[in-house]
């Protein structure tokens, strides 16, 4: 079990390397690119929200594991431009905390929710995450370099979530479960944490 949690640290590890590599100062569209790659890499809330969307996936099993990154990013992407637009959605921060909290709850509670109610849950939450992705985007950052650099990003952690999962459960049924839903309660708290930050 403890090669198992190590693994798992070691796929997240690698996850979030390439945004250190990234953050040194560029031009152009390498500024775009960097500065969207490095973007879900620099929020707790973004990362334990994308690592436990993998996480749930792996837990649903079949198709689910690639319908729910994909829809993901591609909603995230539409979200970006809306704040690129300078579209207004409300509640933003809000609706990140929240992604946080219920997704962390989904999986340590283990929820084997029909597929089209996991996509749908999942789409919600990448509108906020996408839209903030948008308004934060620098001036001076090329808008395709920057969408692709935070889509990519953002496809590396649902990964990582995915080789979280298929490491704890190579621990043993038994134990990889109780992992996986530990972290998931651990991911949950953490929500809870930002969510009563923001009140």
């Amino acid at each position: 079990m403890k090669s198992a949690l190590k693994s798992g640290l070691l796929a997240l590890a690698a996850a979030a390397l390439p945004a250190v590599a990234s953050a040194h100062p560029a031009i152009g569209e390498a500024a775009g690119f960097s500065h969207g790659f490095a973007h879900p890499m620099s929020g707790l809330d973004h990362i334990l929200a994308m690592v436990m969307v993998g996480v749930f996936a792996f837990q649903l099993g079949g198709r689910a594991r690639w319908l729910l990154p994909a829809t993901f990013v591609l909603v995230m992407a539409l979200g970006g431009a809306l704040g690129v637009a300078g579209i207004s959605i409300p509640f933003v921060e809000l609706g990140i905390a929240l992604s946080v909290v219920v997704l962390g709850a989904v999986v340590a509670l283990n929820v084997k929710a029909p597929l089209a109610a996991a996509i749908g849950v999942v789409g919600l939450f990448a509108i906020f995450h996408g839209h903030a992705h948008g308004t934060e985007m620098p001036e001076n950052a090329a808008g395709v370099a920057y969408a692709a650099g935070f889509m990519i990003a953002t496809a590396l952690l649902h990964v990582a979530g995915l080789a979280l999962g298929y490491v704890i459960g190579r621990a043993g049924e038994r134990q990889g479960v109780f992992v996986t839903r530990t972290a998931g309660g651990i991911a949950a708290l953490a929500g809870v944490g930002i969510l009563a930050g923001m009140i």
